[in-house]
């Protein structure tokens, strides 16, 4: 992007107004061109001057965040970072946010505010730069942010890498999708046109708690498939699709022949719970070559090396392509170290789906 990334912040507290711009104006090439106490005045100030990415709280006087975010979408599509203490409490606010085409998701405590802001400001900053490269014309028109300031542990925090102890073929097989930002909308295009006779699925999406129960219902309700939020012992099953839980990981094991998800607690891996590394890693381990496993859009590098554990273990491995991405990380980190077999838009994974579905009946 040329020149400096103009941000307009909307939000009835003075504090976070004053404190988060103070923070991005030390920042080169990040210029604050407005801020407003709630999307009333917001309004008016971006007839003036529109920014290149918005940050919005939820809670506001007049007009919610949420509903200024939809019109925003509506009238001029712009990359847009909630910051809201809703984002965790709040799970149906969290949920209309990223559905309605939030870039990501900050959470603010509800107290110790100005403490957070000022140790999450490099956060912060990081999240403007990575919202102002937002492909918004790949967003359907119809997560999660990971917690700010925490170490950043690998795959082997919750589960130590070693030798694959996949049988060399099984009859059954399973798909493996990991996500992150863009990743509620990517998952709806796809799990929507998916059939019945699906190989059974895993997922991780980033998301809060309690987000992934109400988006795993909301996606039951309009796909031919089944989608739930898993449980520890679900069996992975063709036409049975499971998100892992918010706040708790997800892994493969193996029974027998068969294969079953172990939901389990421990610390953020790539600063996420659930971590997509995670369970690539597992199903490296316990699946093999019978396991496709997909990378789709979304912030970091969660999910990269997960995903090359799954091609060397034989598995096929495929990364969705930069033009149809929201945010060209996690698949670009995946290419760049050799693990994806194929790099695709969108539109074409769910038929690449159906056709290994096809290739192993």
């Amino acid at each position: 992007m040329a020149g400096n990334i103009k941000v307009m912040i909307v939000d009835d507290s003075a504090l976070v107004r004053q404190v988060i711009s103070q923070a991005l104006s030390r920042e080169p090439g990040i210029e604050v061109v407005a801020t407003a106490s709630d999307p009333v005045f917001a309004v008016d100030k971006l007839r003036a001057c529109w920014p290149d990415v918005l940050i919005v709280d939820i809670e506001m006087p007049r007009m919610d965040g949420i509903s200024f975010l939809r019109k925003i979408m509506t009238e001029r599509p712009t990359p847009v970072i909630i910051c809201s203490s809703l984002a965790e409490s709040g799970a149906q606010a969290t949920f209309d946010a990223m559905a309605a085409g939030a870039v990501t998701i900050i959470t603010k405590p509800k107290a110790g505010l100005k403490a957070f802001l000022e140790d999450s400001s490099n956060d912060i900053v990081q999240a403007v730069r990575t919202a102002a490269k937002a492909n918004l014309r790949a967003l359907p028109r119809s997560g999660t942010a990971a917690p700010l300031n925490r170490p950043k542990l690998t795959a082997d925090a919750v589960l130590a890498s070693g030798t694959p102890t996949a049988m060399a073929r099984t009859t059954d097989q399973l798909i493996a999708i990991g996500t992150s930002t863009g990743g509620t909308q990517a998952l709806e295009a796809i799990l929507t046109r998916l059939p019945a006779t699906c190989l059974g699925i895993v997922i991780v999406q980033h998301m809060p708690e309690k987000f992934t129960a109400m988006f795993a219902e909301r996606l039951n309700s309009i796909c031919e498939i089944e989608v739930r939020e898993a449980r520890d012992g679900d069996r992975v099953m063709p036409g049975r699709a499971l998100i892992a839980p918010g706040g708790r990981h997800m892994m493969l094991k193996r029974s027998g022949a068969q294969y079953l998800v172990e939901v389990v607690d421990g610390p953020l891996v790539n600063r996420h719970k659930p971590s997509v590394d995670v369970l690539f890693r597992s199903v490296a381990k316990f699946a093999g070559a019978n396991a496709l496993g997909i990378i789709l859009t979304g912030m970091g590098d969660d999910g990269a090396r997960g995903l090359k554990e799954m091609h060397d273990a034989g598995a096929h491995t495929i990364a969705q392509d930069e033009a149809s991405c929201v945010v060209f990380g996690m698949p670009r980190e995946a290419i760049k170290l050799g693990a994806a077999d194929q790099v695709m838009p969108l539109d074409s994974v769910p038929e690449a789906m159906m056709g290994y579905t096809r290739a192993n009946r």
